[in-house]
Parts: structure tokens; sequence; C-alpha cells
């Protein structure tokens, strides 16, 4: 295969209120250098429950714990993500948001895009962040 798919799993068991049958993963590394990290949010990478504490900086603290986690099993990390998106439930949420996301990407850099959204797979999560990363040749 052309591209190495990390921790697979099928919606059946993600979201068993709902009628989904899909096959996706946590992250793909394509061929080559490129690590595209499937959207993040407050639970932990492991599990399919929600983090206890629902606020929207302790989502994206998880959120990110977790692009971190995804990004090191893949062969990268978070001083190569080059873009990340975040979906907001509501703009009252960003300064908690990107406090969070900046306490882990200081000095990074990477291109951002951010969007309001009607509301997300389950209705307890207020934030979303999506990252795309390198692996560099060897320094």
């Amino acid at each position: 295969m052309a591209h190495e798919r990390f921790r697979k799993f099928n919606t059946k068991k993600t979201y068993p209120n709902q009628k989904l049958d899909n096959d996706l993963c946590q992250v793909v590394k394509a061929r080559g250098t490129m690590v595209f990290v499937r959207g993040q949010v407050g639970q932990e990478v492991d599990g399919f429950e929600s983090i206890a504490d629902l606020s929207a900086y302790a989502q994206a603290d998880q959120a990110m714990a977790n692009v971190e986690q995804l990004l090191e099993e893949a062969g990268s990390c978070l001083e190569h993500i080059c873009r990340i998106q975040v979906y907001l439930t509501d703009r009252a949420y960003r300064d908690d948001v990107y406090q969070a996301i900046g306490k882990r990407l200081k000095g990074v850099f990477p291109v951002s895009t951010g969007l309001i959204v009607d509301g997300l797979a389950r209705p307890e999560w207020v934030m979303e962040i999506e990252a795309t990363a390198v692996i560099p040749d060897e320094e």
C-alpha cells in the first residue's frame, strides 16, 4: 500500500447511536513525508468517551495532546506541523481554544484556518482540531 494508516477503526463503534459503518483511521502517513491527522476532540485517543471536563480549553488541550501523540506514532512531531484547521461551535470559545493550541505550538508558526460550524459529531464537543505535518529529511 502506498500509505501507512494508523489506528484504524469503524464508526459503528465510535458512534454507536448513529447508523454509520465507515472505515477510517486517526492518521495517514502519505508515501514520502506527509502526515495527515484526523480531527481531534475532547476525548482520549485510545477511548471513545469524552473527557470529564468539557470546557473549551480542556477539550482543546486534550485534542492537542492527541495530535502530539498521533504525530509521534507516525514519525513526526508538533514542531513539524505545517497546517492546522480549527472548528468551533461558537465564536466565544475562540480564546480558550487558541490558548490551548498556542501553548503547544509556540515557535512552530503553522498556517491556520478557523471555522465556526453549527455542530460536531457529538453534542458535547465544542471544538475540533486537525493537523497536517511532515516528516523532515534527516537534519
